[in-house]
């Protein structure tokens, strides 16, 4: 009896429009998760695909031994692709020339992600058996030998490299590469027991098979054995790629939060809408239970219908956006199990979670109601509430992000604009005793509206706020993000190292470069180091530690030392003052945390056998993906001045600069000029690279803007539904208003002046709240610069009152042009 009851009320009542506020919450919630998962995940998994080409594969294995065969069997077991490739120095000679190389030795299926690329274009082939393939600056040391020898062989020099996929980038690493095929390495006897030999072993495969062969290989490899991903910091994009990831983290969280303030202010609504129900049935006798069930029934109805039409309109919103994306980002197809999967839990854990206190109110609502409509039972405390509410959402976002930093920042910003919007509705409360319906003008109307309506309005600010918040919020990232990308890769980055620079060189290369005019960095001179003491205390390395030595771990190699008397560009002062003295240092934040340094420590270097102590009197932020010179220590001149050194430089140059300047010489002549007159000279072409970073970040780019896309219509979403959630009252008010004679034009005006003032008051609060997510977000999740957006104090208020202020006179359209009869009827 009940259920068929529960049944016809459920029918009734959606038909009549009663359930479709909190049906469309239900669908906001689980469309936005689902939809922003999907689409969040495919642009995780194609920015992770097209960075993986700069390793080329998904996974690699560096070893200076070859690995245990398991590792091999495990990855045949689990259908991946793999290769197997070494690389060493080595002397190749060419009639009376000599040059130190790095061979690469590869085997079949080289590169598993992205191209060769030669001089003649793209390939997908491998050198002839007996041929090698050379760097460009390697052919202008030799002068362009048609072969060379290498150990015991002779290879044929039949194409010239412009680019490997796994080329990377150390400009310290300065002998050119020789590509060959691994067979035929054994021929030139070159590898022998004792040889430092890198075995490189790449994989690619299903990303399900990926993680399971992580889980498993990585505890087969030792300590020398490195496990290398996009994300290992190896890639140059590594910073550039997590960032965009949390980003996108970020912004489906922020979907959950707009899901479930959309869900608590239906389920608030709908509650609030049958509190005279509630009272008339008990009033006829139907029991607790018989009611329980009743409205149990509806929820559980209401949740399944949100959730289909949300999961439905996920895979919809899915494929509409694909439709937009460029084709190497669409060819990208994550599963769709776990956008589904929480979608559904999404709409099941909010909707219980956010529905509980309201349906806990409405079940305790008293018989005596239907003689006294201003009873509303049991006043739950407001802390039940609250803490099932961040229960939920903290519980969703962690279950989505796996990321406590960003969880746990989403629920305090919630929980400061809670306080505030506490604050503001205490405050409008106080001051809306005694205030009656004053019409002498619009403004007093409106203002008498707020005042009399606080408790509701704090409800309606928290939907509006929380749009605004995370709007602001995912705005500023995104563009603080795209920023700080297109700082690190200026239209005029370096495309140019030059390595080996010897001391007699550097005027003489200055003057070419000025003679070309050609913009480049300083010329920075290295010397390589080794620290051996912090404090007077003895450094080991990893391995000893692991082995029961006892000492403080650090650098187990040799660092890349520099001097100058400033501090090069893009490298602000954290603490400290620069240099004063010479027996001071300069320390990178990175390398001072890793190794717990703080001012006033002292170190002990140790250069060709001689050693000397410096005090760390600075730590400088240096930004690693910059394509510029970045050292670990930076000293005086005078404290390294005994030591032998040769620079480095970079330089950005193109055929169009050069057209520009009134040159006829194109970039390739005028480098190699400048090899022929710089023999000794090393020139590190990474223009192609720089090229394949600045599309991955253009990608980076689209999805942000495609996710702020998201995130937009979703608070359009949330205002509706909370602009939604006042109507009955007001429709009772505008009732009386119209009775004691009120004009269409003094309800209109002042109903848009009432909108207005909470959109003003919602965007101040907003402006509050988001500057403290930004300080959250940037110091403890994405690493950036933290500054005031003072603007935001004047556009977001004067916006959220436009928006507001528009939006809700266009939904008040109809009651406001009703006639009094009308709005009397109606109520």
């Amino acid at each position: 009896m009940e259920w068929q009851l529960a049944w016809r009320l459920f029918k009734r009542e959606l038909a009549q429009g009663q359930l479709l506020l909190i049906v469309l919450a239900i669908t906001l919630a689980v469309l936005s998760v689902s939809g922003l998962a999907r689409v969040s995940e495919r642009l995780q998994v194609a920015i992770n695909g097209e960075a993986a080409t700069f390793i080329a594969a998904d996974r690699s294995i560096d070893s200076p031994v070859e690995v245990d065969q398991k590792v091999l069997l495990i990855a045949d077991e689990l259908k991946l692709n793999h290769v197997t490739n070494m690389q060493f120095n080595s002397m190749v000679y060419a009639g009376d020339k000599f040059q130190l190389v790095t061979i690469k030795a590869v085997g079949e299926g080289y590169p598993l992600k992205g191209k060769v690329e030669l001089s003649t274009g793209e390939t997908s082939l491998l050198p002839a058996k007996g041929q090698a393939w050379f760097e460009n600056r390697l052919g202008g040391l030799l002068g362009y030998p048609k072969s060379l020898e290498l150990g015991n062989s002779d290879l044929l020099l039949s194409a010239e490299i412009s680019r490997l996929p796994d080329g990377g980038f150390n400009p310290f690493a300065s002998a050119p590469v020789l590509l060959m095929r691994l067979d035929d390495v054994d021929a030139t006897g070159i590898i022998q027991p004792g040889s430092r030999v890198s075995y490189i072993y790449q994989f690619t495969g299903d990303a399900d098979a990926l993680v399971a062969f992580e889980e498993q290989a990585k505890p087969l490899l030792n300590n020398s054995q490195r496990w290398i991903d996009v994300q290992s910091g190896d890639s140059p994009i590594a910073s550039a790629v997590k960032r965009a990831e949390r980003f996108l983290l970020l912004a489906s969280l922020l979907g959950i939060a707009l899901a479930c303030a959309a869900i608590g202010i239906a389920a608030q609504r709908y509650c609030q809408r049958h509190y005279d129900v509630v009272a008339m049935l008990k009033t006829f006798g139907a029991s607790a239970k018989q009611i329980r069930l009743l409205f149990g029934f509806h929820l559980m109805l209401v949740t399944l219908l949100g959730i289909a039409l949300g999961l439905f309109g996920g895979v919809l919103l899915d494929l509409a956006i694909t439709q937009f994306l460029p084709p190497e980002i669409a060819a990208y197809s994550p599963p769709y199990l776990r956008p589904l999967l929480l979608g559904m839990s999404t709409g099941l854990i909010s909707a219980f979670m956010f529905s509980a206190y309201p349906l806990m109110r409405l079940l305790a609502i008293p018989p005596l109601r239907v003689l006294q409509r201003q009873l509303e039972g049991l006043q739950f405390g407001m802390w039940l509430h609250l803490l099932l509410s961040l229960g939920a959402m903290a519980l969703l976002g962690y279950l989505y992000s796996r990321s406590l930093a960003l969880t746990m920042t989403v629920v305090l910003t919630v929980l400061l604009l809670g306080a505030l919007l506490s604050i503001l509705g205490f405050v409008m409360i106080r001051m809306g005793h005694s205030v009656g319906m004053k019409t002498t003008n619009p403004l007093q109307l409106a203002l008498a509206g707020l005042r009399r309506r606080a408790r509701q309005n704090a409800v309606q600010l928290v939907g509006f706020s929380s749009a605004l918040v995370l709007l602001l919020t995912i705005l500023a990232l995104r563009q603080d993000l795209l920023n700080e990308w297109q700082k690190q890769l200026p239209e005029d980055a370096p495309n140019y190292f030059l390595v080996n620079i010897a001391p007699e060189d550097s005027q003489p290369l200055q003057q070419f470069l000025d003679d070309n005019r050609i913009q480049a960095t300083d010329i920075y001179p290295v010397i390589r180091g080794r620290l051996t003491h912090i404090n007077d205390e003895e450094l080991i390395s990893g391995e000893q530690e692991r082995a029961g030595i006892a000492g403080r771990v650090g650098i187990s190699r040799e660092l890349n030392l520099t001097h100058r008397d400033t501090l090069p560009p893009n490298n602000p002062i954290v603490e400290g003052v620069f240099n004063q003295a010479d027996d001071e240092v300069s320390i990178e934040s990175g390398v001072a945390e890793r190794l717990g340094l703080a001012l006033n420590d002292t170190m002990t270097f140790n250069i060709d056998n001689q050693s000397f102590t410096v005090k760390a009197t600075s730590i400088r932020k240096v930004q690693w993906e910059t394509l510029q010179p970045n050292f670990f220590m930076i000293f005086r001149p005078k404290a390294l001045a005994p030591f032998s050194y040769t620079s480095m430089a970079s330089f950005h140059l193109n055929d169009q600069d050069l057209k520009a300047q009134g040159s006829e010489l194109t970039a390739n002549a005028v480098v190699l000029q400048l090899i022929q007159q710089f023999p000794t000279i090393s020139v590190i072409d990474v223009g192609a690279m720089v090229e394949q970073l600045r599309q991955i970040i253009d990608q980076v780019s689209l999805s942000l803007t495609l996710v702020l896309v998201l995130v937009l219509l979703a608070s359009a979403l949330v205002l509706i539904a909370q602009t939604e959630a006042g109507m009955a009252t007001r429709q009772r008010e505008l009732a009386v208003l119209r009775t004691f004679g009120a004009s269409g034009w003094l309800l209109r005006a002042a109903t848009g002046l009432e909108f207005a003032l909470l959109g003003a008051i919602a965007g101040f609060l907003a402006v509050i709240v988001a500057e403290f997510a930004l300080y959250m977000l940037k110091t403890q999740v994405f690493e950036l610069v933290v500054y005031m957006h003072w603007e935001w104090w004047v556009i977001a208020p004067i916006s959220g009152a436009l928006v507001v202020a528009l939006l809700g006179v266009w939904r008040c359209r109809q009651l406001l042009n009703q006639s009094c009869s009308e709005l009397l009827k109606a109520g």
